[in-house]
């Protein structure tokens, strides 16, 4: 064989692997998407949304280079598992659990090897997700909204926002783990503060206007709304109830609040699908969930709605507005 022709073959050999990869750059990856809302809700939309655009900054374009497989389902197990089951069987890339306990639950029943990145979730490690929050160990990591013990801050906002509370109405979704969680950190709390406490279960709207109205008609009462796809779901009845019975009420995040809620304190949601895109992208590139730390809010906001205030009849204590970091007029 002549130099030269041998030059060649060696050549190209070496091209070889680098042709590969340049070609399973150029594939289409599949991104799975499980959210537990109504796809008409706005407020999802701006999570997606978010997401998307964490995504296209990383050089992630729908239609490119991604394409998106979303799966929107009830709160129903039934539903739950049949979409996760779905979203498996079509082996993306990586599924965005998007909806918090409520969606990684269902996936990681569906699948142990298909690359999960979950959102809003409590206490990962308590609920069995993941090993670790430094080694999550298995196919899924992401990020946590807040730790139990935080819970306790809601009651505490109660107290302060209206000093005569006595009684408190705390609505939580039984079904998984984070809402028995987050009430029992809200009871152990509630002695010291000389506040009863009486838990209202969050199934259908029907329930939740029944217990609610209810707990009403003794006097001194509040509400505490824990963080519950199911709560979200039926945030504008929650809403209307704790205005129409002027229940002063304390909710897990923003969107109650920007809805006319009272006062919300948590960690902002959609900073959170834009954290998810980080983690997406990262896998996409080859790292595996395993070794991918899973990572908990830095900051927690205070907002408060003074229109609903005074629909209370509640005087907000400067000290209070003070720390807020927004205040709805």
């Amino acid at each position: 064989m002549r130099r030269r022709e041998l030059i060649t073959i060696l050549g190209v050999a070496a091209m070889w692997p680098l042709v590969a990869r340049a070609q399973q750059s150029d594939r289409v990856r599949r991104i799975g998407i499980l959210m537990a809302a109504s796809a008409d809700d706005p407020e999802f939309q701006s999570r997606l949304a978010a997401l998307r655009e964490g995504l296209q900054e990383l050089g992630w374009s729908d239609g490119r280079n991604v394409q998106f497989d979303t799966r929107w389902t009830t709160t129903e197990p039934d539903d739950l598992r049949k979409h996760a089951a779905e979203l498996a069987a079509l082996a993306p890339d990586v599924i965005l659990a998007g909806s918090g306990t409520t969606t990684i639950a269902p996936l990681l029943q569906a699948t142990r090897t298909v690359p999960i990145v979950f959102v809003l979730v409590i206490d990962p490690v308590g609920a069995g997700f993941v090993n670790s929050l430094a080694r999550p160990g298995g196919n899924a990591t992401g990020f946590t909204t807040f730790e139990y013990s935080m819970s306790g801050k809601w009651l505490e906002l109660l107290k302060e926002i209206m000093p005569g509370v006595t009684r408190a109405a705390v609505l939580r979704d039984p079904n998984i783990a984070s809402g028995i969680g987050q009430f029992a950190a809200i009871q152990a709390l509630a002695p010291a503060l000389g506040v009863d406490l009486s838990a209202i279960d969050v199934r259908d709207a029907g329930e939740i206007q029944r217990t609610i109205t209810a707990f009403a008609r003794s006097s001194s009462g509040g509400l505490i709304v824990t963080a519950s796809p199911l709560a979200v779901r039926h945030r504008d009845l929650i809403i209307a109830l704790a205005a129409r019975l002027r229940l002063p009420a304390i909710y897990p995040q923003r969107l109650f609040v920007n809805d006319g809620g009272l006062i919300c304190y948590g960690p902002d949601f959609l900073t959170q699908y834009r954290q998810a895109a980080g983690y997406v992208d990262r896998i996409l590139k080859g790292e595996k969930p395993a070794d991918m730390p899973v990572q908990a809010p830095t900051k927690y906001e205070l907002v408060i709605n003074l229109k609903s205030a005074k629909a209370n009849g509640l005087i907000v204590p400067p000290s209070l507005l003070s720390r807020a970091d927004e205040v709805i007029e």
